[in-house]
């Protein structure tokens, strides 16, 4: 199963200069470097190998791709030329434009760009085929190595591709970034925002253009002047319309990158304009402020220089900002550091990130509108305890991302609708139930639930305690996610994960009542008849005994009990350590059994003789077993069936198994008292 239990616990953000090697050997770029050199040979990737595998995974290359060393392209090739710039990024035939507007955005700082693509690589006297780029994966950096064989047709380049033909770091970047997410067709489709977090780990926010706020303008501007990444878009109303080209020249369903915002002088008073570039390379905005517009003869040829404005069919292009919110309708910012770009301040944010899982009938529980499994999603406390600087409440954001979806596309898996519910905390430790989100309505929550790979909003709050409920919008999806909290003061999180207890009664020593009840009587007789001469049942006989009698009962679904659960029942029963069961000892476990049947009916919420896998934390916890996440998943995958119920032989089975472990875990506790007691006696 893909998706299994992980700690929760709040961690720090990373660091890139801790960047992990990701390749099979456990050998980092350098070693790998100097292991070719020294053999005289060029690297091959066996990690991501030139075949069609790394291609594509649901169909055969439509042309016949011809791998190639960027030596074999053309004769002189540079890693970088000129410096990395924007119009390095020309697209080829796959369908990532959303990650070629985040490298175009990437080329904006130089700082963040070298992180990435660390630049001291080239095809020198030390070249081995050999190159390395670092990435952000759910508050990891990663350095992945790859060959740069890269894939051909008639000498050209057929994907990412520099303007200048003999510049190779963007194409190679491309391999990269495939070959982290498992192959060049899982890149296809995406959000920008999903590869400017992966080249800087820094925090999104969506902004809808037609409800921006009024000082739009300056938020750009302040995210650029910072070096936040910027993208934008054009919705589209059907996907027919997808790459559609309006009659403006711009492009429905396209990622842009915003690379400028500027006034300029014009007629005597001041426009806002914004730059935007198509990662094509090629296809512009022919309006107004456009390239061969008529608006640029009444600007100074020094404004000119300053803004770099060319008349180039190099898809860059200037609009007048109020043009750009007319026709497009979303802008993706990813901050570096989510400074507030609302105040001219920077401030330092703290950062806690949990890590976790929905596992499909323990911890899958969907949104609110499911209520019967909602409470049974991951829950983490945030403590908000210090108010902004001159501010009543506290501002925080909240980011919560799937993980490993695109990577995970070869096996079928889509990104899932996710989003998140933040309630006020009652004051108690422990998991919610049930009843608190019932008559208790959330403070904040996601702004909606959609299927990109991240859900973030800021939220102001007074301080106090929260939950935040990180969800699915169906129940029983399995995911892992990473839920990533920045607040501007101090905030401290913490998992609501139940701690292991057993609080289980004094095992029932009964006296013979002087007048036996019928069903006693009924019972000794089924005994008796069992139990032979000596008055004892076995395993084979107590497994008789207890599959007539369950499945009598009424209103439990029961297919069978084993041989190896009636010799776990006696494992647990026997107090002479004669491997069977005298009646008085047979009667205790029945008055045991009575009280699990009890509860299991209790948590039978649709009286459907099952109990959902669901209700097995509440059920447990009747029984005097609270479990953590990791030990529920556990048992669920053990005992319940593929529509996430659980019978009563099931149930039975796991109760008899936790308390064989109880008994088990307290002899060992008293053991290592002894044996402490004896060291510190001596």
């Amino acid at each position: 199963m893909p998706y299994l239990y992980q700690d929760s616990k709040p961690r720090p953000a990373a660091h890139p200069g801790g960047a992990r090697a990701t390749h099979s050997s456990g050998k980092g770029y350098e070693e790998l470097k100097r292991d070719c050199l020294r053999r005289g040979v060029l690297f091959e990737d066996s990690d991501f190998p030139a075949c069609n595998s790394s291609l594509f995974f649901s169909e055969n290359p439509p042309i016949p791709f011809v791998w190639k060393r960027p030596g074999d392209i053309v004769k002189d090739p540079k890693f970088i030329l000129g410096g990395a710039t924007r119009t390095d990024i020309c697209q080829g035939d796959l369908g990532d434009c959303w990650l070629l507007a985040a490298i175009a955005s990437l080329t904006l700082n130089e700082k963040t760009l070298a992180r990435v693509v660390p630049l001291d690589q080239n095809f020198g006297p030390d070249y081995a085929g050999i190159f390395h780029f670092q990435f952000w994966q759910h508050n990891e950096w990663l350095d992945v190595v790859i060959d740069d064989r890269l894939p051909t047709f008639k000498g050209r380049l057929v994907f990412l591709h520099s303007a200048e033909l003999s510049e190779f770091w963007s194409a190679l970047l491309e391999k990269a970034y495939a070959k982290l997410n498992g192959s060049y067709e899982s890149l296809k489709g995406g959000s920008t925002i999903e590869a400017m977090e992966d080249f800087t780990g820094g925090i999104g926010e969506m902004y809808d253009v037609k409800a921006a706020p009024d000082n739009f303008y300056e938020i750009l501007e302040k995210a650029l002047k910072r070096g936040s990444m910027v993208g934008c878009s054009i919705d589209t109303s059907s996907a027919a319309e997808s790459e559609a080209r309006t009659p403006s020249g711009l492009v429905k369903g396209h990622a842009y990158s915003v690379t400028g915002i500027e006034e300029v002088s014009y007629r005597g008073r001041q426009v806002q304009l914004i730059r935007i570039r198509n990662p094509w390379g090629q296809v512009e905005w022919n309006g107004p402020w456009s390239d061969n517009s008529p608006e640029w003869r009444s600007v100074s040829p020094s404004e000119q220089r300053r803004l770099s404005q060319a008349a180039r069919d190099d898809g860059e292009f200037w609009m007048n900002f109020k043009d750009f919110k007319v026709h497009f309708d979303k802008v993706e910012i990813c901050n570096l550091t989510p400074d507030a770009l609302e105040d001219s301040t920077a401030h330092k944010w703290e950062v806690t990130i949990h890590q976790g899982s929905w596992v499909r009938g323990a911890t899958a529980g969907g949104c609110r509108n499911f209520l019967e499994t909602f409470w049974t999603n991951p829950q983490i406390k945030l403590h908000l305890t210090e108010k902004d600087d001159g501010q009543d409440d506290c501002t925080f954001i909240a980011a919560l991302m799937q993980k490993g979806r695109r990577k995970l596309k070869k096996l079928g898996a889509e990104m899932l609708t996710i989003g998140y519910s933040i309630y006020e905390s009652p004051g108690r430790d422990g998991h919610l139930g049930k009843d608190f989100f019932r008559y208790h309505p959330s403070k904040a929550r996601s702004k909606t639930y959609i299927n990109l790979r991240e859900v973030s909003h800021r939220f102001k709050l007074p301080p106090g305690d929260y939950v935040v409920i990180p969800t699915t919008f169906e129940p029983h999806q399995e995911a892992d996610f990473c839920l990533r909290i920045f607040s501007e003061k101090k905030a401290i999180t913490e998992d609501l994960d139940e701690n292991v207890a057993i609080d289980l009664p004094e095992p029932l020593h009964p006296n013979p009542s002087p007048q036996e009840t019928e069903e006693e009587k009924q019972f000794r007789a089924l005994f008796d008849q069992i139990s032979g001469k000596d008055m004892e049942v076995s395993a084979e006989e107590l497994e008789y005994v207890l599959n007539a009698v369950l499945k009598k009962t009424k209103n439990i679904k029961f297919k069978n009990l084993s041989l190896i659960s009636c010799r776990n029942i006696i494992s647990l029963m026997d107090t002479s350590g004669n491997g069977k069961l005298e009646f008085s000892e047979f009667k205790v476990f029945w008055e045991k059994m009575k009280k699990w049947i009890n509860i299991f009916l209790q948590f039978d919420f649709d009286k459907s003789g099952s109990m959902s896998s669901y209700e097995l934390r509440g059920a447990l916890k009747a029984a005097g077993y609270q479990l953590n996440n990791y030990l529920l998943q556990l048992i669920v995958l053990r005992y319940s069936d593929e529509q996430f119920q659980i019978e009563f032989d099931d149930f039975l089975n796991c109760l008899i198994c936790l308390e064989n472990a109880s008994r088990v875990f307290q002899a060992l506790s008293v053991k290592n008292k002894e044996f402490i007691n004896l060291n510190i006696g001596e």
